[in-house]
Parts: structure tokens; sequence; C-alpha cells
């Protein structure tokens, strides 16, 4: 098959240069491929000949360097050997990331698992434990390559590349500059608020889709978005619901929380930011990856007149929000 010199680096990353590529580590494989849910990069479970399964994930050409992403598999293990729930990537040789074919890619042992249960406050109190484990030794030390999590690049650098290429619909582009300059605005009169808060290594994108449970209790099978951040940025994303329902949850998993380790309740104050500048980055993170076959297939609506009208709302909401009492635990 001949690919076009303008395809996606990904549409090279076929069956053999996925068998060659864990075969290259020294395993022998079976055939058996499995395509798992990812976007950003891609990920293979992979049959191993007298062996359980390996998964396999290949990293997006140009996103992280070589140093950024051995700091996340670093600090998989540093949290590993604190005994925190984390699955960390296999060693080979002493190496945890491997080249083959043109890709980056690292081996992880398979762990299944279920979606976590977000409606339950034992659930809830539990994640709130685990997560503040995973604080604890976030905080023993420094990300030195890994990003920060910050206005600009989560927000204005999101809301220029959208603009700069067009992907605001024309008739709707005075409507998105003007509500995401005063959310902008809102977003930095919030931190300006709550002044200097603790920054430590934080998971970072702690949703349910990344956390698997089992009877055992939960565990992030991946770091890949791990930052260095406000603690805070790991738990608003377990709530959800109207006021009172977040509150309610947000009381579960500080419980949980704050037997490993204290909250500064401060932190709350930028709840309603945190939200702001994620729904402005996830605007621009599917614009940047649009060249990406896997993702004009997967969000088809991105491109619609409905989808800006409703980000734009979003936004107006949002205004409102950060100017609303914060969420009382």
């Amino acid at each position: 098959m001949t690919i076009p010199a303008n395809a996606h680096p990904f549409s090279r990353l076929d069956p053999d240069t996925i068998l060659g590529a864990v075969e290259s580590t020294g395993r022998l494989c079976d055939g058996r491929l499995l395509a798992l849910n990812s976007y950003e990069n891609r990920v293979w479970q992979v049959g191993i000949e007298d062996a359980p399964p390996v998964i396999a994930k290949f990293y997006r050409p140009a996103r992280w360097t070589d140093a950024q992403i051995l700091e996340e598999h670093t600090f998989a293990r540093e949290l590993v050997k604190a005994e925190v729930p984390v699955v960390a990537p296999l060693e080979d040789g002493g190496r945890t990331l491997h080249e083959s074919g043109g890709f980056r890619f690292a081996l992880w042992p398979r762990h299944g698992g279920r979606a976590p249960e977000f409606d339950s406050a034992d659930v809830l109190t539990w994640m709130g434990r685990f997560i503040a484990r995973l604080h604890v030794v976030g905080a023993r030390g420094k990300f030195r390559q890994r990003e920060r999590l910050t206005i600009a690049r989560l927000g204005r650098e999101s809301r220029d590349f959208l603009l700069s290429g067009g992907f605001v619909p024309a008739d709707l582009e005075p409507a998105y500059r003007s509500v995401s300059e005063q959310a902008l605005d809102a977003v930095e009169a919030c931190f300006d608020h709550v002044g200097t808060v603790a920054s430590l290594r934080i998971h970072g994108d702690c949703h349910a889709g990344n956390v698997l449970w089992t009877d055992g209790g939960p565990h992030f099978v991946d770091l890949d978005d791990a930052v260095t951040g406000p603690a805070v940025q790991d738990l608003w994303m377990l709530l959800s619901g109207d006021r009172e329902s977040r509150e309610r949850q947000l009381a579960a998993v500080i419980e949980g929380y704050e037997t490993f380790r204290e909250f500064d309740r401060v932190e709350l104050l930028l709840i309603e930011a945190l939200r702001t500048l994620r729904l402005m980055h996830y605007a621009a993170w599917l614009a940047r990856r649009w060249d990406d076959p896997a993702f004009p297939a997967s969000f088809p609506w991105f491109h619609t007149q409905r989808y800006w009208q409703d980000h734009v709302l979003e936004l107006r909401e949002q205004l409102g929000a950060m100017d609303d009492l914060p969420l009382h635990a």
C-alpha cells in the first residue's frame, strides 16, 4: 500500500510496524492485536507468546520530548515504589522508552478494571485518599521538563490558535472574541484573588475515563498529562451535577483526601477558572489535531455551527460561575 506523502504519521502505524516495534524489545508476539481507546496517542494490546499481553503506547510525534516522556515514567515508578496504585511502564535493559519504525513507544503490563461509580460517596472518599497519596509523592520532588498548568498555555494560546486558524465560524467570531477575552480576564482575576498556592506534580487529567476500578480500588494506567499545578486540578473533575450534588461530592472527596494530606480550601476558588481553561483548551486541542483522520471521524460536530454556538454559551455561563460563590465542602 502506498501512503501519500502528506498523510498523518499515524497512518504508517500498521500491524507489521506495531508487532515489529514490540518484538524489538526482545518479546515474541503471537499476532493478536486489540486497539484500545486513545486519541492523543495510539494504544494497542499486543499478545505475547507464552506470556501475558502487553499494552503498547505509541506516542504522538512531536508532542513531548524524550526528556518529558522519561520524566513521566520516572514519576510513575516513584509512585509504584511508594505503593500508590499506578501502573508503571516496563523496563527492558534499564530502558522504558523505545524507538522503532520512526515511532517512540513504551510498554505496560495489562491491568484491567471498570469505570468508577462517582455517584457513590464511598467511591469518592476512596478517590480522595488515592489522589492525596499521589500528591504526597508529587510534593516530594519537582518536574524539570514537563509543562506547568498556566493561563497562558491553556487559555491564551488556545484562543489565539483558534482565531488565527480560522476555526471559529465567521459570523460567530466577534462573539467568541469578546466572550473568550472576558473569560480569560475573569480567570486571571480568580488566580489573582487566590494569590500564591502550592504547585506540585499532579496527574493533570483526573476524570472518570482515566481511572480504572477493581475490587482492590482505583488505579491510574497512564500519566500522559502529568503537569505541575495546584492540587485542586486533580479533584474538581470528579464532581458533576447541580451545586448541591457537587458540594456533597466535594465533601466526600476532601474527607478522603485529608486522611493523608491537608487540602488548602482557598483552592476551591479556582475550580470554575480551571473549568474555563479546560473548555478553551479542549476546543483548541480538537483544532490542533484536525489533521489526524481519527479526529474528523470521531468528532464530526466540531466544525458545525451548533458546536461553536454552544461553546460561546458555555463561556458565557462560566463568566457567571466564576462570579458566583465557590463550592463549599
